[in-house]
C-alpha cells in the first residue's frame, strides 16, 4: 500500500481550474484587509475603528489648520425665538381643543419655557461670530468654535462663524434617530462619529474654552465628563462657562454637593456664570491672560 504523504489531491471529477481560482477570489478572506469592509465592520475589528475615528478626524483637522477650539454645548431643541414662538402658539390651541389633557398642559408649559430660553439662540450666535472674528493665528493656525454639529444651539454658534465667513467645526454622531448636520458646518469640517468616546476625545483634544448652554441629558453628559477631567487633572485647565445662571443653579447643584461632602468646595471654582456673549468672551480671554496661556500656544506642536 502506498505511503500516505498527507498532501490534498485533486480527484478528476473536481472543479476545473478556472472554477477554483474563481472561487477563491471571489471569497472575502481573500480580500486585502482594507478592502474587506464586511470584516471592518466585525467584533474584532473594534480597536481598529476607534483608532481610525481619531486618525481621521485629527487629520482633517491638521489639513485645515485646526489650532485650538472654543466648544459650546446646548440643547437642540432651544430655537430661534420665531420658531419657539410657532411651538407655543400650536401647543395652545391642541390645549384649547382639549384643556383637561394632562400631556398638552405639559406640552404648553415647555413650549413657553424654551420660548423663554430662544434668547440663548442669539447669544450662542453672537459667540460664533465674535470667535469667528478673533480666531485667526497665522502661525500656528485658526481657533474656532466646535460644536456637536446638530439643532439648536450648536446651530446657533456655527451659524454665527458663518454669519462673518469663519471656519466652524461639527462633530456629528450616528444615532438610531440619525441625527442630520446642521447646514452652518464648514462642509469639510463636518465629522461624523461612530464611537462617543472618540468624539469626547476630539471636543478636548484642542478645547481652549468650554461654553455650555442651557440643555438636557447630552449637555450634561459633555459637561461632567470634562469637569471630571479638569478635577482630577487628566486634561490641561481651560475655562468653564455656564450660560444661564438662573438654570444652571437649578440642573447643577454644585453648593448641595459641598455640603454632602462628594466634592470639595474649590471644586465650584472650575466654572463661573455668564449670560452673554461679550461676557463669555471677555471672561475667556482674561482667564487665559492671569494664567499667561494663549488660545494658540506657539509650544504645542499637537495639530
Amino acid at each position: 500500500m502506498p505511503a500516505d504523504t498527507g498532501a490534498d489531491t485533486q480527484s478528476s471529477a473536481g472543479p476545473s481550474s478556472d472554477d477554483a481560482i474563481g472561487k477563491i477570489v471571489a471569497s472575502s478572506n481573500y480580500w486585502p484587509a482594507d478592502e474587506d469592509l464586511g470584516f471592518l465592520q466585525t467584533h474584532e475589528a473594534r480597536g481598529l475603528r476607534l483608532q481610525l475615528e481619531y486618525l481621521k478626524a485629527d487629520a482633517i483637522m491638521r489639513r485645515q489648520r485646526i489650532a485650538s477650539t472654543i466648544v459650546v454645548f446646548g440643547s437642540t431643541r432651544i430655537g430661534e425665538r420665531q420658531d419657539a414662538e410657532r411651538q407655543v402658539e400650536e401647543s395652545k390651541r391642541r390645549l384649547a381643543v382639549a384643556p383637561d389633557n394632562s400631556d398638552f398642559k405639559r406640552a404648553h408649559i415647555a413650549a413657553q419655557r424654551l420660548l423663554a430660553k430662544s434668547k440663548y439662540y442669539d447669544v450662542a450666535r453672537d459667540l460664533g461670530r465674535t470667535v469667528g472674528l478673533a480666531g485667526v493665528n497665522h502661525e500656528r493656525g485658526h481657533t474656532v468654535i466646535m460644536t456637536g454639529g446638530g439643532p439648536g444651539i450648536m446651530e446657533a454658534a456655527n451659524r454665527g462663524s458663518t454669519d462673518v465667513g469663519a471656519l466652524s467645526i461639527g462633530l456629528n454622531i450616528t444615532l438610531p434617530h440619525e441625527q442630520s448636520p446642521n447646514r452652518y458646518v464648514t462642509p469639510s469640517l463636518c465629522i461624523q462619529f461612530r464611537y462617543f468616546a472618540m468624539r469626547k476625545l476630539h471636543f478636548a483634544l484642542r478645547a481652549k474654552a468650554l461654553v455650555v448652554f442651557p440643555g438636557g441629558f447630552g449637555t450634561m453628559d459633555e459637561l461632567f465628563e470634562i469637569l471630571q477631567l479638569l478635577q482630577t487633572r487628566k486634561m490641561p485647565p481651560i475655562p468653564v462657562v455656564l450660560v444661564g445662571e438662573e438654570y444652571w443653579r437649578k440642573a447643577f447643584d454644585a453648593d448641595f454637593l459641598v455640603e454632602e461632602g462628594v466634592i470639595d468646595a474649590e471644586d465650584r471654582g472650575l466654572y463661573w456664570f455668564a449670560e452673554t456673549a461679550e461676557s463669555i468672551w471677555s471672561g475667556i480671554l482674561g482667564w487665559h491672560e492671569k494664567r499667561g496661556t494663549l488660545l494658540v500656544d506657539p509650544s504645542d506642536d499637537s495639530p
